[in-house]
């Protein structure tokens, strides 16, 4: 807990921890149920109340509970015997024991099965009240000292595959199988789900001695791909002052990334052909040639095969590159893991921003889950970061949850992705040139050679879809 927290500040976190805070009431006195639930009801997220501890379990299976107060004297199960049964589970759900007949021996019971606090019945409002502000606030500690570690360990690099779908799993399971393996790689998948982190967690379990170098060949003018990519000798080109290693040099016993492969020209797509098949790099104006072992792994929004059948891509280079086909799951499609990535990410960027967890709210629940995610994983670690610097879940940013995206007057449907807002804005340009490509190109700030690539590469694979 930070030091510098004066009483009002403390105050004002824990009635915000008590709002969000989801509480577990078990006890068989109705009276003592009724007591709790009056008195605590209207404060905090949710609160249920169970009669035994197998009512209890139930209600622990259908939802997720920040505290538990228990009594310990309940008919059939007791509450020390549910919680020894949990704590064997590896659940660690926080919990105040509550009881009429304590002795030593069973306080000091109750201690050891990791009780947060123990009440003596009865007890007034403020009591109990005092016990739950207690233990929340230490919740909460808990929380910042593991920020703490996370600054002075390692910090957990964001290319984990962080998930438990079904989707993910047979996916995880997938890289683990092949990750060893020298074969080549295609990803493919919406913006924004992660391809760069699948290449990053197959360079990492592959154990390759060598680096990974990512390279995204969309942002990179195609005129200097060929060099940026292959390297060159001194004089190949006017410029060309001293000779420099390429991407693929510099990824020498380990993982190359090409992200948006599909944006390589043809006479790069012929040269990476020949290094695919032969493992030997000639850099540009070199007369040598230099073996290489590169894993590669590449990444895609396109669909490659219809590229290929169209000519805009080597189909013989798109055979090699997809030795192995992962396609990555949207996040709509990936169920309780927005709740996993959440965290993830919170625990992440709290610990760069230095700024506590955001404490969301149940109905905060309800709306990550019912929002469609056009940007996919990017998009919700923009809102967790929103969220920190905000205090509060950015509910603006999350619109009603539809799946069909509204269209904003003038612009485009939230749910494209870059290249289709790319594509409808130099479309728009061209027309308020009339078609001049010179005009547009340099409105733009690109050469009419790019310009007329992309309109070859739209007209090959179709519409906005």
């Amino acid at each position: 807990m930070n030091a510098t927290r004066n009483d009002g500040d403390i105050e004002l976190l824990f009635n915000r921890l008590l709002r969000s805070a989801a509480i577990l009431v078990v006890d068989d006195e109705p009276g003592m149920r009724n007591f709790l639930k009056r008195a605590f009801e209207d404060r905090c997220a949710l609160l249920e109340v169970a009669g035994s501890a197998e009512e209890a379990e139930a209600l622990r299976l259908r939802y997720h509970f920040d505290l538990l107060l228990v009594d310990i004297r309940l008919p059939g199960l007791s509450g020390l015997d549910w919680m020894e049964k949990l704590r064997e589970r590896g659940v660690r759900t926080h919990v105040i024991y509550m009881t009429a007949y304590a002795d030593l021996d069973m306080a000091v019971s109750a201690l050891r099965n990791g009780a947060d606090d123990f009440i003596m019945k009865p007890f007034r409002t403020e009591q109990i009240f005092m016990s739950m502000r207690r233990t929340l606030m230490r919740r909460q500690i808990l929380r910042e000292n593991s920020l703490l570690r996370l600054q002075v360990e390692q910090m957990r690099e964001d290319d984990g595959l962080v998930g438990e779908s079904e989707a993910m799993l047979a996916m995880s399971t997938l890289i683990q199988r092949v990750a060893a393996t020298r074969s080549t790689v295609l990803v493919q998948g919406e913006n924004g789900v992660g391809k760069a982190q699948v290449a990053r967690v197959l360079h990492r379990l592959s154990r390759r001695g060598g680096p990974f170098i990512a390279f995204n060949c969309g942002t990179v003018d195609p005129e200097q791909i060929d060099s940026e990519l292959f390297g060159y000798v001194k004089g190949a080109f006017e410029g060309a002052n001293q000779t420099r290693d390429g991407m693929i040099a510099h990824a020498d016993k380990g993982t190359l990334f090409l992200d948006e492969v599909a944006r390589l020209p043809e006479s790069v797509q012929t040269k990476l052909l020949g290094v695919l098949e032969r493992g030997v790099l000639r850099p540009l104006g070199s007369a040598r040639e230099f073996p290489v072992d590169v894993r590669f792994v590449a990444a895609t929004t396109s669909d490659l095969e219809q590229l290929g059948a169209s000519g805009m891509f080597r189909s013989d280079l798109l055979y090699r590159l997809n030795s192995l086909h992962l396609q990555v799951p949207p996040l709509r499609d990936r169920g309780r893991d927005i709740e996993l990535l959440v965290q993830h990410f919170m625990e992440q960027l709290s610990s760069e921003l230095r700024l506590a967890p955001v404490q969301l709210l149940h109905a905060d629940w309800e709306r990550l889950h019912a929002y469609h995610w056009p940007g996919n994983v990017r998009e919700l670690r923009n809102v967790v970061e929103r969220t920190l610097l905000l205090g509060e879940l950015p509910l603006e940013s999350l619109g009603k949850g539809e799946v069909v995206a509204p269209v904003l007057e003038p612009g485009y449907p939230l749910d494209w992705s870059m290249e289709q807002v790319e594509r409808a804005h130099i479309e728009a340009v061209l027309e308020s040139l009339g078609n001049n490509k010179s005009a547009a190109a340099r409105q733009l700030g690109v050469s009419r050679k790019t310009l007329e690539r992309k309109q070859a590469l739209w007209s090959s694979s179709g519409g906005n879809e």
